[in-house]
């Protein structure tokens, strides 16, 4: 039976001995032995607890004035956390024979620091805000503005668990116990609040008693030079000195970067064979030890000299590897056999039809493999990442591959049940479905599109597999062929293994197998050279959160929110309360300069949620008809949460911090980001019942004269299903429906069926833009009041943009009336040049275009005959090369003729002239353009001469290239004027080769 802390939702913020700490613990992990039992608390049990409803939770408190209550109270916080080792030969494991399940772990967690007046947050999406960044890497990531003081903290600590994801080791993962792709971080944090102390305190309270690891097992690592730590893990927790061990710089002092936030760190390390005693340890040893809570102290800021000066709010960054701890409180070999991931390894054993427990370590290795990186790519899909060749596409891209070609080595073959030509990975992507409930609920709901982008890319890799497998034999055939002339062992090289690895995700395995059964070496040196090189520049681009404190940082702290009124109206006045040139403050600005704006309040709307920024004048009146001061606002975009920073030039006058301004938002240009945003909501809404409820926003533009819609879909629009979507829209605009906005919590509008934004991060308080009985979305732009003022709504294209991923660009309001005046002029025109009506437009073009076909077919024709007649006339000009055998040889220069008519040539000429045969013929068809073409008949190639080799690196005289079969090949080239001397090097090396192979 599992049980649940359930919290409630009404304690009073300074915790009496009626709330939380004076709960009694549960008997399942309490503490046997008077000398290290915890205070007494009550505990309410109960099932079924969601991770994700923060509401469950008590409000947010402050954190640091909780401890400080615990610590009022005498010994009672003493107690629970400063375990002496006198007696740790009594300590026993109290988590030994209960099943522990990953689940209760994140919620036991959230809710112990919940219960400490931490607000539960929910995770961040993989898909991160941060552009430094290319996926979300640690749980501190979402908090990053916050630590660095661009943005106002809304908590004073948090607790999360956050999704993660890290490929930079991944050839790692499946071959140790720990590696991951995919994991949850669960952190507590602490922004300016509590700090030292009571996360070590806290740490170890959650680690020993909450989770009831025993103390003797527990090894502590801190900074060489942070004596703080070192007391308080010594002093008042109670570890012996022998199992805290200082270490460098590169081991616990936590950097962000270059410069900007810094500081020492603290470890917390399961110690798996304690019986090893004390001396010569090695933290390293992860046979061992394992690393599972990581403590950052947050405390100092690294300047350009190096230096460090204290920060003004200290902060703590803490993360705990779900996994890590499932691992140990589980007690299995390695963070695959818990249950986060075992079931998912169980399903994959099904359909490699093995057993794990029996199977050999390459296999489990597999099994391991293909449990992991499926947790990655279902959730990676979930949060709106496809399969592309660059970005985050690409990572899920190369980790689907894996996971078929890992399949394949296991011996899956099709989807694994009998169907050859089926997808084995939506099969397995079920069981991590299924296993979502507590990591993200939305995953559900997302499952069909994640089960179609799988098989879709699943069949799609299998076909390029294939072509790897054609272009290893070839690959073997030149090793082989190279290796007889050379007299050499036949060696594939690493680079050309590496390609079949990385390009045609052939497994190297595989790459070894089959050489070895033809008698070639791969060289293995040589791949690891080349893999090695990708792996870092894989952990220098993607896996390092840059955390630094720009020049616009201190201003930022002195300027409050700006207050939006541009809701309700479009013009306000306002106070300037700073100005930036250049990234830098500054008093005044005169006429001419580009200058940054910081008002107090604003008319504005600030760049967000797809939505471009407002145009408009912030201006100085002299009197009712004349300003002394003008600025021209071109832009507008948010900067440190809510402060709105209006982009623009000094068009007249001198503008000063402190004057009282006039900010005036372009009436006509705002209308049509109003028209084009709420089109934008109709659009979704009528996606979803056009080609189905699974198909979700992946980006967007809103303009003043356009809107640009990203959507998730597997083909391109049928003609019909765009005329359906523009009609269900101009349907909605006819019927002139009035929207509704409100202010509600986020848990309410989820519930009531409201849609987020794709990318967009949401408080507790959201907006929420209904049209009735059409749509509702979560949404802080600005929109229309009426639907009929959106006037018209016409797609102008649908196209591709990425594997998996559509785009419409649409037009709405007046920019929809223009387009349709532009188009009728064009209408108009046509009509008048091709002398019919509108009607009869299509079908005369038709007519024209037939006629084209058939006159450039004749042309054609004529252009072939001209070239035959040519090269007969030409024909007699071929010469004699060779002893043994005689061969006619002939190279020409043909003048204009063009590439078709030149391949007409000389097959005119190989017909002709009797075998054996060699015919190069060359032609300028255009300014800037060489045309070439080889024929060479059976007897020639078999003399191993070859047609295509040997166009090819005649072409590259004349700036260009080109190959084909043996017997027949065609090349282009950019300079014509080395055209001449291209041939007459192509005759005499010919003459020279056939003339050492015919004698």
């Amino acid at each position: 039976m599992e049980f649940s802390l359930k919290l409630p939702n009404h304690l009073p913020p300074t915790f009496p001995h009626n709330s939380l700490t004076s709960l009694q613990p549960s008997t399942l992990y309490g503490h046997k032995h008077a000398s290290i039992a915890p205070p007494r608390r009550k505990l309410m049990f109960s099932s079924g607890y969601n991770t994700r409803n923060s509401a469950s939770f008590p409000s947010t408190r402050h954190c640091r004035r909780y401890f400080l209550l615990k610590e009022a109270r005498g010994t009672q916080l003493k107690t629970q956390t400063s375990v002496k080792p006198v007696n740790e030969e009594l300590v026993e494991d109290k988590s030994k024979d209960l099943p522990v399940s990953g689940d209760s772990i994140r919620r036991r967690f959230l809710q112990f620091y919940a219960s400490r007046g931490h607000k539960v947050l929910p995770s961040a999406s993989l898909v991160p805000e941060d552009p430094t960044v290319l996926l979300t890497i640690a749980g501190m990531l979402q908090f990053k503005p916050v630590f660095l003081g661009k943005v106002p903290r809304l908590v004073p600590c948090a607790v999360t668990s956050q999704r993660c994801i890290r490929t930079n080791d991944v050839e790692n993962v499946g071959r140790t116990a720990r590696h991951h792709t995919f994991f949850e971080m669960l952190g507590n944090f602490s922004f300016g609040d509590y700090f030292k102390k009571e996360a070590i305190k806290w740490a170890w309270e959650l680690t020993t008693i909450e989770f009831g690891l025993p103390a003797n097992r527990l090894w502590i690592s801190i900074y060489e030079e942070d004596d703080e730590a070192f007391a308080i893990w010594h002093d008042e927790v109670g570890v012996p000195v022998d199992r805290i061990k200082r270490m460098g710089e590169d081991d616990n002092f936590w950097t962000s970067g270059i410069t900007g936030p810094c500081g020492p760190c603290s470890e917390i390390y399961y110690d798996f064979q304690p019986e090893k005693g004390y001396s010569d340890v090695d933290l390293g040893d992860d046979t061992r030890f394992m690393e599972f809570y990581n403590l950052v102290f947050m405390q100092y800021n690294k300047r350009d000299d190096g230096s460090l000066e204290p920060l003004k709010q200290k902060n703590i960054d803490t993360g705990l590897g779900l996994e890590r701890m499932a691992r140990i409180l589980q007690k299995v070999p390695n963070n695959y056999e818990t249950d986060l991931i075992y079931p998912i390894i169980q399903k994959a054993s099904e359909l490699a039809n093995v057993t794990y427990d029996t199977a050999d370590n390459q296999s489990k290795t597999n099994l391991k493999i293909i449990g992991d990186h499926m947790r990655a790519v279902v959730y990676l899909i979930s949060d709106g990442v496809v399969p592309s060749n660059i970005g985050r596409g690409y990572v899920v891209r190369r980790l689907i591959r894996r996971v078929v070609r890992t399949g394949r080595l296991l011996g899956i073959k099709g989807d694994g049940i009998g169907n050859i030509d089926r997808a084995f990975t939506p099969l397995i992507a079920e069981k991590v479905i299924a296993l979502s409930n507590h990591i993200d609920e939305d995953v559900k709901g997302r499952a069909g599109r994640i089960l179609e982008e799988l098989k879709r890319e699943e069949l799609r890799f299998v076909q390029t597999l294939e072509r790897g497998e054609k272009l290893l034999e070839e690959m073997l055939a030149d090793a082989l062929a190279s290796a007889k002339e050379g007299g050499r062992i036949p060696c594939l090289a690493g680079k050309d293994a590496f390609l079949l690895y990385d390009t045609y995700g052939f497994p190297v395995e595989i790459t070894t197998e089959v050489a070895q059964e033809r008698g070639v070496v791969v060289d293995m040196e040589g791949f690891d050279i080349e893999m090695d090189n990708q792996r870092r520049q894989s952990q220098a681009a993607h896996n390092v959160v840059k955390l630094e404190v720009g020049e616009g940082a201190d201003i930022m702290e002195t300027i409050s929110d700006t207050e939006f009124l541009g809701y309700d109206t479009l013009s306000a006045k306002a106070i300037v309360e700073s100005l930036i040139v250049n990234g830098n403050p500054v008093l005044q600005v005169s006429e001419g300069n580009d200058v940054e704006v910081l008002l107090n309040r604003t008319p504005f709307y600030a760049e967000s949620g797809g939505q471009i920024g407002d145009h408009g004048f912030i201006y100085i009146s002299e009197g009712e008809n004349s300003q002394n001061v003008v600025v021209e606002v071109k832009d507008v975009q948010k900067s440190a949460g809510s402060i709105f920073v209006h982009k623009g030039i000094i068009k007249q006058g001198i503008l000063e911090v402190g004057r009282e301004v006039e900010a005036a938002v372009d009436a006509e240009l705002r209308q049509g980001a109003k028209v084009h945003h709420t089109a934008t909501h109709l659009l979704q809404s009528a996606l979803k019942r056009t080609i189905g409820q699974e198909t979700s926003q992946a980006g967007s533009l809103v303009a003043f004269d356009r809107l640009r819609f990203d959507f998730n879909y597997h083909r391109p629009l049928v003609d019909a299903e765009i005329v359906k979507i523009e009609e269900l829209i101009n349907g909605w605009i006819g019927d002139a429906v009035l929207l509704q906005t409100k202010v509600m919590p986020l848990t309410e509008a989820k519930k009531a069926g409201a849609i987020a934004m794709f990318g967009e991060k949401y408080g507790e308080e959201v907006r929420v833009v209904e049209v009735p009985g059409v749509s509702m979305e979560l949404c802080g732009g600005t929109h229309v009041f009426n639907t009929s003022e959106i006037r018209g709504f016409k797609i102008i294209s649908e196209q591709g943009i990425a594997s998996g991923v559509r785009r419409i660009e649409a037009v709405a309001g007046d920019a929809f009336i223009e387009y349709v005046n532009t188009r009728d002029s064009h209408m108009k025109r046509l009509c008048t040049m091709l002398k019919v009506k509108a009607e009869d437009v299509t079908t005369r073009v038709d007519n024209l275009l037939e006629e084209l076909r058939m006159a450039r077919n004749e042309i054609s024709n004529l252009r072939e005959k001209t070239a035959v007649f040519k090269a007969s006339s030409i024909a007699n000009k071929a010469f004699l090369v060779g002893t043994s055998k005689e061969i006619r040889v002939l190279v020409e220069y043909m003048d204009d003729t063009d590439a078709d008519s030149l391949k007409s040539a000389a097959e005119f000429l190989i017909d002709n002239l009797q075998d054996p045969a060699a015919i190069v013929l060359g032609s300028c068809p255009g300014e800037g353009k060489v045309s070439l073409v080889a024929a060479f008949t059976p007897s020639v190639v078999d003399l191993g001469v070859q047609a295509g080799k040997f166009i090819g690196s005649i072409a590259m005289l004349c700036g260009g290239g080109g190959g084909g079969r043996p017997n027949f090949a065609q090349a282009g080239g950019r300079k014509p004027e080395n055209l001449l001397d291209a041939l007459e090097n192509a005759r005499s090396e010919l003459t020279r080769i056939l003339s050492e192979k015919a004698s």
